[in-house]
């Protein structure tokens, strides 16, 4: 078993042959932070997402004007300013104390930078390493579990690559893309007493330090050693363990995204959101059914109610008007009989109270109730069986897991406040759609370009993130110049604008992103 890359004294013609001259090697350190090249696009897949994290580490020792050591391997970025390798990458620093520079060459740009050692873990063979100048897009670690048999790739800087196209010494400092290899996770081994990762990904030296990651682009382990294949043995590498680095990680003080979801394609998550989508809306339609069966129901309880009550009211009015009507017999009777007995006073008051009842009993009779079916109404609670979000005010929005794909990004509730026409967290504007309201974010200082999109009617909140090259960064950045809508507006014309700006800026992504996550949001306390 042989480690990957060692401090070794500096061959001649800077490929690795003995005698490379102290001018070239001092040319080199000069070119660490002054050379200008354009990277090789990335492919817009998550194992090149996350190459653009990952970087070239060169170390020369120099003592009294002449090249003593000289060595390289790989990294990654674990902060916008920091990268994790071997601590036998940058062995020299503890050889040659202050006389040792560190170059840190990204996978894309224009430039190389010196790089600072800031914590090294011997025994665990891994080391931190800090610089100015430039802000990498941070890896994430992969903390689930993982199959024996499953894909793993390799990204970094293998050192036979190096010695077949480098044509000068410049060219281990010029960005370029990592070197990527695909082979199988083989399972869990004790190394000297760190937990490694055993897979089939070839590596060679130079490789050391660059991330072992899964399908999805997260780095599950560091690559550190592999086996020799001699006699016909299959060849092996020893990556340390994602578990060992964050405990590294831990003790040097400095954080890392993780992510414990497991992988799938982004075909089959937005599969898996469309068919979660159908079922909602299936589960949404069987609601609706049900609350219109309840309210029909209700109803025509409602109407059976009222029937009854309307016809108990008519044979109250009904029994009223009859009453009323003998009694007004019976005193114009009376008023007929005190008539023929002379007692015409008596007679007149008889009458006129006989013909009052009489009418009283008209009145009444008129004015019994009828029943009218179209007339039941139903209280409001009795209409729907769930209440319904609120589309205005603060919101708190929950990661739904299952219509979701997560490769680096946290996912923690998103609070948000959402105010009519468009207006979110009272200064960004938001452009209408065909299902809802979306806006494009385009950062000045991360290379990712978030599609955000919101439901006010279903409460759904969408974040697709894009995680592209430079060159796709820099494209969508100078579209995004263009949007001269920086805040809320209730200008129609300026909204309408920021939606064309936005086509053009949407048009200019690849055909799917790289994350999506998916939420839904509720009324906040």
């Amino acid at each position: 078993m042989l480690p990957l890359e060692r401090g070794r004294a500096f061959a001649k013609d800077g490929r690795g042959t003995p005698g490379a001259t102290t001018t070239t090697m001092i040319r080199l350190i000069a070119f660490l932070a002054l050379i200008l090249t354009l990277a090789v696009p990335a492919r817009a897949d998550d194992i090149s997402a996350s190459g653009r994290g990952v970087v070239r580490i060169v170390v020369i020792a120099v003592v009294d004007d002449e090249v003593v050591g000289f060595g390289h391997g790989s990294g990654f970025a674990v902060g916008p300013n920091r990268v994790v390798t071997n601590a036998h990458v940058v062995a020299l620093v503890q050889r040659y104390p202050g006389n040792v520079v560190i170059g840190i060459v990204p996978s894309e740009g224009s430039q190389a930078f010196q790089g600072q050692l800031v914590a090294q873990d011997i025994d665990k063979d891994l080391a931190l390493i800090e610089f100015r100048g430039e802000r990498l897009p941070p890896l994430a670690l992969y903390t689930g579990s993982l199959g024996e048999g499953e894909s793993v790739y390799a990204l970094g800087y293998p050192g036979n690559v190096d010695l077949a196209t480098a044509q000068s010494a410049n060219d281990y400092i010029t960005p370029l893309t990592p070197v990527r290899t695909q082979g199988l996770y083989s399972g869990r081994r004790s190394l000297m007493g760190t937990e490694v990762m055993l897979h089939t990904a070839s590596i060679a030296r130079g490789n050391s330090g660059g991330p072992l990651l899964d399908r999805c682009g997260r780095v599950i382990g560091i690559n550190s050693a592999f086996t020799r294949a001699d006699e016909g043995d299959a060849a092996f590498a020893f990556a340390i363990s994602g578990a060992e680095l964050q405990s590294f990680l831990r003790a040097a003080g400095q954080g890392m995204n993780a992510v414990g979801g497991r992988c799938t394609s982004i075909e089959d998550s937005l599969a898996q959101d469309r068919a979660a989508g159908e079922r909602a809306a299936a589960d949404a339609a069987a609601r609706t059914a049900a609350d219109a069966e309840r309210a029909r129901q209700a109803h025509e309880t409602a109407i059976d109610a009222e029937r009854e009550r309307i016809d108990l009211a008519r044979e109250n009015y009904m029994a009223i008007a009859a009453f009323l009507l003998v009694l007004g017999g019976l005193s114009l009777a009376g008023a007929a009989m005190l008539a023929t007995k002379g007692q015409r006073r008596n007679a007149i008051v008889a009458g006129v109270a006989g013909g009052v009842l009489m009418l009283a009993a008209l009145i009444v009779f008129l004015l019994r109730p009828t029943f009218d079916a179209q007339a039941v109404t139903l209280p409001a609670d009795t209409t729907a069986s769930e209440p319904h979000i609120a589309a205005t005010g603060p919101l708190v929005c929950t990661l739904i897991a299952e219509r979701s794909r997560v490769t680096v990004s946290k996912t923690d509730d998103v609070p948000l406040d959402w105010q009519a026409e468009g207006c979110m967290n009272a200064r960004t504007q938001y452009a209408q759609t065909q299902s809802g309201w979306q806006r494009i974010l385009v950062p000045a200082d991360e290379a990712t370009v978030s599609v955000l999109d919101f439901d006010p009617q279903s409460g759904i909140y969408v974040n697709s993130r894009y995680l592209l090259t430079a060159p796709q960064m820099a494209e969508a950045r100078r579209l995004r110049s263009e949007v001269e809508l920086k805040q809320c507006s209730r200008n129609p014309d300026a909204v309408g604008q920021l939606g064309a700006k936005q086509s053009a800026i949407r048009n200019s992504l690849p055909a799917l992103p790289n994350e999506r996550l998916v939420y839904r949001c509720t009324g906040a306390e």
